[in-house]
């Protein structure tokens, strides 16, 4: 794939800070948010992917291409590091492109500076793929909003100084949601941290009765599963190229292992087996990568395929990334089954991306239903 100037840019700067973030990543907290490592990520990349407008470096709006080139880069050299910045994107994002000039000032600027952790806070334990159907409420009051429910597997969560909250304030499906911006102090918030696969800084959040003003709410009411989606279109693209980067770390290491790996007289990457192999994983990254950018171009240029581009781009770097990192263990042996070994790592890393923000049987339904919208405007 040709990369712009920008994107050599943006992927220089993220190869600069890794051997600086390293540290930070090793000392840190497993499976909850590391605040030295945001605070660093706030010196170079976070306002990479925030408007100068808020304290970042954007000319503009946001740009899911910058964002897909920071994430492969990352997810290639330094998941960790990847995961904490995307966490604070996916939180900061809605408050950014919805939220009214108060919460806008207040909070955005900590968040792209990595000095406020955000957290978005959409899926329950009853409403994970059918985000539809969640079920905490918000209820109107003469000073703001009544919020009451319970949140999982929610990025940052229990340590996320703002939430971006869904609650319903209508009627039942996505038509009666709303968003709204949330202080993780709030009196009634409290939570818990989960110990995932992969130890990202993941939890649950319980409202009880968390009262908000009336200018925490994000956009127009009953029109929250708009933020929700548009915020999803914008990110998914980036998920698939954070795949990507996994991805190409695993065929880095598959290239150096079977080039000096001695076996049947020669090495294994004599084979033809194991020449097949790692040129089908790499015509698979390749062709994902391309569709990443693609769907990210898309957005950025404002263009009708934005949905569906975005949901192919997730679900087919998501699922290629699966199958190459799976590839690389079998050419690698039991080594890269061993606590610590880069693949062991990438394997429970690898895994979450096709659950997270739309499962790959949604981003299927997704695929379907605009593909079958565009054929019948046209009939």
């Amino acid at each position: 794939m040709r990369r712009t100037d920008e994107d050599i840019r943006l992927r220089e700067i993220a190869l600069g800070v890794v051997d600086g973030l390293i540290p930070l990543v090793e000392e840190g907290p497993d499976g909850r948010v590391n605040r030295p490592l945001l605070d660093a990520l706030g010196q170079d990349l976070l306002p990479e992917i925030f408007p100068e407008n808020v304290g970042g470096k954007l000319h503009g709006s946001v740009s899911a291409r910058a964002l897909c080139v920071i994430r492969e880069c990352l997810g290639q050299h330094l998941p960790p590091a990847e995961t904490a910045l995307a966490l604070q994107g996916l939180g900061g994002y809605p408050i950014l492109l919805h939220a009214t000039a108060a919460p806008m000032e207040r909070w955005v600027p900590a968040v792209a500076a990595g000095r406020a952790v955000a957290g978005f806070a959409l899926t329950e334990p009853e409403a994970g793929s059918d985000a539809a159907a969640i079920s905490t409420s918000a209820n109107r009051t003469d000073d703001g909003w009544v919020i009451s429910g319970e949140k999982t597997w929610i990025s940052n969560a229990p340590d996320a100084d703002v939430y971006t909250v869904f609650a319903r304030t209508g009627e039942e499906g996505s038509r009666g949601v709303s968003a709204f911006v949330v202080p993780g102090d709030s009196p009634g918030l409290t939570g818990d941290s989960l110990d995932m696969v992969a130890p990202h800084a993941l939890g649950r959040i319980r409202l009880e009765e968390v009262t908000v003003p009336p200018d925490a709410l994000l956009g127009e009411e009953n029109r929250g599963f708009r933020v929700a989606m548009t915020t999803l279109d914008l990110f998914r693209p980036s998920v698939g190229a954070f795949a990507v980067g996994l991805a190409q770390a695993a065929l880095d290491a598959t290239l150096e292992h079977t080039a000096s790996r001695e076996a049947f007289g020669g090495t294994l990457g004599d084979l033809q087996a194991i020449q097949h192999g790692v040129a089908d994983m790499a015509v698979d990254i390749e062709t994902a990568r391309l569709l990443v950018f693609e769907a990210a171009d898309e957005y950025d240029n404002g263009g009708p395929d934005v949905t569906r581009l975005s949901a192919m781009a997730k679900l087919h770097a998501t699922e290629m990334a699966s199958r190459v990192v799976d590839k690389a263990i079998q050419f690698h042996g039991a080594r890269a089954l061993e606590r610590g070994h880069l693949l062991e790592e990438l394997y429970r890393e690898v895994r979450a991306p096709r659950i997270y923000e739309g499962a790959s049987e949604v981003q299927r339904t997704i695929i379907a239903r605009e593909l079958l919208s565009s054929e019948r405007t046209r009939e």
